[in-house]
């Protein structure tokens, strides 16, 4: 089983990169956060995850392990594949779902494509316990709903979803309160 990669970035596509391992080119699919961050010509390392089926191989890839772990658990839930795990984790920050899941809200689960009410109240019952036992959560913290509470300013302000939670991983850690996250979400927005 292949679980880490390292070597040289030479194409990215919409949901995959490729990398060059020793003259081997591996494609990985990938988050969309991870291919923003990944810089093609230079080295890269992944944790990685090998899906074995009938008539493919697939490889996902991940930045950090905890990332890796957070999809396991993801696809361990029936009815969860793959594709679906990588589309919950394109919604937000690992730490962000895994305390999405431990609270028990459902509407970051339910805004991924093909992931309904009743898939999202099943990965909640199975990983409630699970997510606040491996990453330390427990209820929404002060940051998360302030989270929430920008997007769905921007939101109403007419911006889609994806930009706003883009705009909001790009804001300064340091800025704390709702109304400076969202002035300043803007002042990105706008340059844009």
């Amino acid at each position: 089983m292949i679980g880490y990669l390292t070597g040289t970035l030479i194409h990215k596509g919409d949901k995959y990169v490729l990398i060059d391992v020793s003259g081997v080119g591996y494609k990985v699919f990938v988050s969309t956060e991870t291919i923003n961050s990944v810089v093609e010509d230079r080295t890269v390392s992944m944790w990685t995850h090998l899906v074995v089926r009938e008539d493919v191989l697939d490889l996902y890839g991940f930045l950090s392990e905890q990332e890796l772990d957070f999809f396991k658990l993801l696809i361990g839930v029936s009815g969860i594949g793959p594709k679906g795990a990588l589309g919950i984790m394109n919604i937000a920050s690992v730490q962000t779902l895994a305390s999405a899941i431990s609270a028990g809200d459902l509407s970051y689960l339910t805004k991924v494509s093909g992931v309904g009410k009743k898939s999202a109240e099943k990965i909640v019952l199975e990983l409630r316990d699970k997510v606040g036992l491996i990453f330390g959560v427990g209820e929404y913290s002060q940051f998360d709903r302030e989270d929430m509470d920008v997007i769905e300013a921007l939101k109403s302000l007419g911006y889609r979803e994806r930009e706003s939670r883009e705009a909001l991983k790009q804001l300064p850690l340091t800025l704390k309160g709702t109304s400076q996250k969202i002035s300043e979400a803007l002042k990105l927005l706008g340059t844009k």
